[in-house]
């Protein structure tokens, strides 16, 4: 080999590359704590450039069909849409989600507050059957006769559990304020830093691509925009099916539950539909809310829901599902299952909301690769 300038560049970067690698797995543990350390500090921003991305979905399609008419084109009209429109979009989800909790949490309130005046009115029931089993059961009488308890130790006991556990409440109380507090905050901040990337987002992506011509090749550039792009468009469709699968789902629920005249069919219809935009497997946690509901009304309308949920479940997973969200990111629907499968496994919900587009960015680029390489070979296959 030459040892010229460009070659004895490559070696330095070798070496360098080598021995950080070395010193990397030589302090694991250290290495681990500094990056945990730096992810902490970023999160906030990482949690709002996530926020910005997925508010930039509904802004850009009010801001388009707003204010995008010719008629109130001009400068006034241009300079007021983006706050408009961010502030249009910010009070369109607060009200979802009030919508949702002025529903869901006064009814399960009162579902509560009817399950405890059940049990209540079930307490002494049971306990004059518990006394009755007893009484003409002789074997279990002479076995709780046969048991001998040590009152004296047994208050010692609970007298130190309460002087230990008011210290450990004490304690678990204000690592939960603390908790709270620190959430709190970061989400003051990630949401403040995601508003001024919405309102600054074609000045921050000019900067962004002024960064990248400055430090790396044009074609490896033009290549990380187009893929930037590409993610940006699967991202954005698969929020747009996802929201209009659980739209659906919501509705086949109301309208079934209506037809078969079971209680609270707008309520666990809200629920559903809010639940839903977790993919495929969301509307368990409805349908789990729903059926405790129901039961605490009439526990055999409870089976009968149980039963058309198992029936809608299928349809919105093997028909719905699959054709809304698939083709809104361009992935076929048995890969549509396996990355909610496997990003559930990994990440869990966060897992499975990520990894469908994600998934389907890898698709796209794999298969234009695979048709770029049998298109230089001469190959066609149908």
């Amino acid at each position: 080999m030459d040892l010229n300038k460009e070659n004895m560049r490559k070696i330095r970067e070798l070496i360098v590359f080598t021995i950080v690698i070395l010193i990397a797995l030589w302090k694991f543990t250290l290495v681990m704590d500094f990056v945990r350390f730096i992810f902490n500090i970023i999160f906030p921003f990482l949690l709002g450039g996530a926020i910005a991305f997925i508010l930039n979905v509904p802004m850009s399609f009010l801001e388009s069909k707003i204010f995008g008419n010719p008629r109130i084109e001009g400068k006034p009209a241009q300079k007021f849409a983006r706050p408009c429109s961010l502030t249009l979009t910010i009070l369109g989800v607060i009200g979802i989600i009030a919508l949702v909790m002025f529903v869901v949490i006064p009814q399960l309130g009162t579902t509560f507050m009817g399950l405890g005046k059940t049990i209540q009115d079930f307490t002494p029931v049971a306990m004059a059957w518990v006394e009755e089993l007893f009484h003409n059961n002789q074997e279990i009488m002479e076995l709780l006769e046969g048991i001998n308890m040590d009152w004296d130790k047994l208050l010692e006991g609970l007298t130190a559990f309460f002087k230990n556990g008011a210290g450990s409440v004490l304690d678990t109380t204000m690592s939960a304020a603390k908790s709270i507090i620190s959430s709190v905050t970061t989400f003051f901040i990630a949401f403040v830093f995601s508003c001024y990337i919405l309102l600054q987002k074609e000045k921050l992506h000019v900067q962004v691509k002024k960064i990248f011509y400055a430090y790396l090749p044009k074609k490896i550039v033009e290549k990380i925009l187009d893929i930037c792009s590409l993610t940006y468009r699967t991202f954005a469709s698969f929020l747009a099916g996802q929201c209009v699968e659980a739209l659906i789902l919501g509705l086949m629920f109301l309208v079934t539950m209506w037809i078969l005249r079971l209680p609270y069919a707008l309520l666990v219809g809200v629920l559903i539909a809010f639940t839903a935009l977790i993919p495929i497997f969301g509307a368990f946690i409805g349908c789990v809310v729903g059926a405790f509901l129901i039961l605490m009304v009439n526990p055999v309308k409870a089976i009968t829901f149980v039963a058309m949920f198992l029936v809608l479940q299928q349809v919105e997973g093997n028909l719905i599902y699959p054709r809304v969200v698939g083709n809104s990111v361009g992935l076929p629907s048995i890969w549509v299952l396996a990355a909610v499968s496997i990003g559930g496994s990994l990440m869990g919900v966060v897992g499975m909301l990520v990894f469908i587009p994600l998934v389907s960015v890898v698709y796209i680029l794999f298969r234009g690769d695979v048709y770029k390489r049998l298109e230089k070979k001469g190959i066609e296959l149908e």
